[in-house]
Order: C-alpha cells, then sequence, then structure tokens
C-alpha cells in the first residue's frame, strides 16, 4: 500500500493568530461579525472607525467598508464570504477594495461556547507568504487586531463608544 501526502495548505509561517474570551454568548458574538449594523458599530482598530458602503453578508457576498482614522486618512477594504457556518464559524478573505489583491488573506474566525457563558473567539489570518505576514506584522497587524478584538469587547459590554 502506498500512502501519499500532499503539502500541507495551513502553514504556520504565514499565519497570525488572536484568541479573546469574550463576555456573551457565541451567538451574540457570531451576531455582531455577521449583521452590517452591528459589524459597522466596532469593527475598526483604536482611533479609527468603520463606514460600511455595501453589505451583502451571505456565502459568496461581499462586504466593502472604510476604515476612516482621526486624521481624515481613508482606507478601503473589502471582505468575501467563503463560510458562514452559524454561531461557529466564519471564513473570508480580507483585503484592498479591488480585484486581484496581492494582499489578500484568508480569514477564519471560530466561536467556541463555554459553560460560563463566555465565548473563546480564535482569528487566525493565513497570509500569502510568510513574506506578507512578516509585513503585516511590521505594520502592527497584532496590535491592530488586538485594539479591534477591544472594541468588539467593547461593544459587546454595551458600551460601543469604548475603545
Amino acid at each position: 500500500m502506498t500512502m501519499t501526502t500532499s503539502e500541507p495548505t495551513w502553514s504556520l509561517d504565514r499565519e497570525i493568530v488572536l484568541t479573546r474570551v469574550l463576555d456573551a454568548p457565541r451567538e451574540r458574538v457570531f451576531r455582531a461579525w455577521t449583521e452590517a449594523d452591528r459589524l459597522g458599530a466596532w469593527f475598526a482598530p483604536r482611533d479609527f472607525r468603520c463606514t460600511i458602503r455595501h453589505a451583502d453578508i451571505r456565502v459568496g457576498g461581499a462586504l466593502r467598508f472604510d476604515y476612516v482614522g482621526a486624521n481624515g486618512v481613508t482606507y478601503d477594504n473589502r471582505i468575501t464570504f467563503l463560510e458562514i457556518a452559524p454561531p461557529a464559524k466564519l471564513v473570508f478573505d480580507h483585503g484592498a477594495d479591488k480585484d486581484d489583491d496581492p494582499d489578500l488573506f484568508r480569514v477564519t474566525i471560530t466561536f467556541d461556547a463555554q459553560s460560563n457563558g463566555k465565548t473563546v473567539l480564535t482569528l487566525r489570518q493565513l497570509h500569502p507568504t510568510k513574506a506578507l505576514r512578516d509585513a503585516k506584522i511590521g505594520f502592527g497587524a497584532v496590535e491592530i487586531g488586538d485594539t479591534t478584538l477591544d472594541n468588539l469587547a467593547a461593544y459587546l459590554a454595551g458600551d460601543p463608544a469604548a475603545s
């Protein structure tokens, strides 16, 4: 019997992983990610706001939005949804709002319920290359992700204005 193995499709040297325990049931956390009005209330790093331009949150659909900094600088973004499995998993491609973005990366988010009513959110970014992942880390992707999850925690706690 011959066994064949293929190259792994999830390379650890190309990923960034963020984890957060959130004080809310996973159904509520999942809705915060998949309902445009909720997402727009918190989905931005510190000192930025999210302006949603188009929301088609379904498999194959796209979310087009801008991150607008306090200085007025705007960063256009596009998310294309690949898998939506309420309330457990969300998979999408994220990049600039342009076709064939070479910096496009895959995001897989899992929502795990704890017996105490809290949710463990694990967000995995898979970048096309190690070099692109390293560049994103150098740009501050981990810190940006952490402050965005801080905004989510504040939103879930009932204070969306907190950062």
